[in-house]
């Protein structure tokens, strides 16, 4: 009867059934711990908003010194780090042709007077035999055509004098033209300040074609300088002149120094496909201890709240499974899609101020994630004060799940914006 049974087909699917469902229960049971999840306590503390970037300091007036002459360096008279007055002479170059050139414009000048005191000579000559044809044709002794050709002689001459004066002011310029390229051999400051490049040494030449070739670069007052950074076309909104300004830099890396932004240039640059502003800083150096071209590093405070709710940024990023991509804006960006437009025709139409962003944080009780919807300011990018909602001091917020890594997390959460 125990063989019949086992060919029976009834009882192998009855075998099978009993079989799948001690692996149902089994795994069942396997999945039903439930994850270790990461927490951090909403508390009360300072949170500020900073914008933080780099740039480089430059004296606040800073002149290129050239030369508008060519020829070879016959002297310096100052170095780097030299104290120069304006019109103290700086540089020589060798003036040998140039002094030629003067002599020659010169003797150039004597011959074209001579030229002209002749040709006036000759046409008073012509004048006097001019007048003296038009006599001798009223007393009709000489022929009309006689007459005719010394009238025309006397314009000639005259003629020929007002050339000669013309030429005579052109070698009287060429004149002046070489004696100011000579001047122009003695290299002057034009300014008041301290050499902080030079260019040459003695015995180079320069040649001054197209543009004056740089000899010295003089910074104007070292005691006032500037910070020029590059700020993110994303950061840009948040600063405005007038601002307080900190930062430091390498050569005194535990000291901080402090300035005030006064113009934020329109000017776009892109660096790195970045669009960037030059935001200017003003820095004092009484000291001295800034020197041009020093790599600053700028930390701006935009916005500071004092004693208020926070909870970490991972908090805001992080959803259960079960809840679904987070699709909410960013901590203190509005709300996403129509939503914001409608917020901001709202405030355009004189419909009441922006409502304030809300988020969703999820709280640790009884070992399960619960929801709650809160209203977020502004965030220093690792944590986010709380302005409003649910959530109160003391609350265990989850930041994640043991085990996952922040790529894992994030998974299914495309549509979130992280801070």
């Amino acid at each position: 009867m125990t063989k019949q049974l086992f060919r029976r087909p009834l009882f192998w699917l009855a075998v099978a059934v009993l079989l799948g469902l001690l692996l149902y229960f089994w795994l069942g049971r396997g999945n039903t711990n439930s994850p270790e999840y990461q927490t951090a306590t909403a508390e009360l503390g300072d949170v500020v908003s900073r914008v933080s970037t780099s740039g480089s300091l430059q004296a606040v007036v800073t002149v290129d010194v050239g030369s508008q002459v060519s020829g070879r360096i016959q002297e310096l008279f100052a170095d780097f780090n030299s104290l120069v007055k304006k019109g103290q002479l700086i540089a020589k170059i060798d003036p040998s042709l140039f002094q030629a050139a003067v002599v020659q414009a010169e003797a150039n000048v004597t011959a074209a007077r001579a030229n002209v005191t002749r040709l006036t000579v000759s046409a008073e000559d012509s004048e006097r035999q001019a007048r003296r044809a038009s006599e001798v044709y009223e007393l009709r002794l000489i022929s009309e055509t006689e007459r005719d050709t010394a009238v025309a002689n006397s314009r000639i001459a005259r003629a020929s004098v007002e050339q000669a004066q013309g030429q005579l002011a052109q070698a009287r310029a060429s004149l002046e033209q070489a004696r100011t390229n000579l001047r122009y051999t003695d290299i002057l400051s034009p300014t008041d300040g301290v050499v902080i490049s030079r260019a040459v040494n003695v015995g180079q030449t320069v040649a001054a074609s197209l543009q004056a070739p740089i000899i010295f670069t003089i910074a104007q007052d070292l005691k006032k300088m500037e910070v020029h950074t590059n700020v993110a076309e994303s950061d840009i909104g948040r600063l405005k002149p007038g601002m307080r300004v900190s930062f430091t830099v390498d050569a005194y890396p535990g000291e901080p120094f402090r300035g005030s932004i006064r113009d934020i240039r329109n000017a776009p640059q892109v660096v790195s496909n970045v669009v960037t502003y030059d935001a200017v800083i003003d820095v004092a150096n009484d000291e001295l201890k800034l020197k041009p071209g020093m790599t600053a590093t700028v930390s701006v405070i935009t916005d500071r709240r004092t004693d208020v709710l926070s909870v970490p940024n991972a908090a805001l990023r992080f959803r259960p499974d079960s809840a679904g991509p987070a699709v909410g804006p960013a901590a203190g960006q509005g709300a996403p899609g129509g939503n914001r437009q409608r917020q901001q025709r709202g405030s355009e139409d004189g419909e009441g101020p922006r409502p304030v962003p809300k988020r969703t944080v999820y709280v640790l009780m009884n070992g399960e994630p619960q929801p709650r919807e809160v209203s977020v300011g502004i965030s220093d990018g690792r944590v986010t004060e709380i302005t409003g909602g649910a959530l109160k001091e003391g609350d265990l917020v989850i930041t994640g799940i043991a085990g996952q890594n922040p790529g894992q997390q994030r998974q299914g959460q495309r549509g979130f914006r992280v801070l």
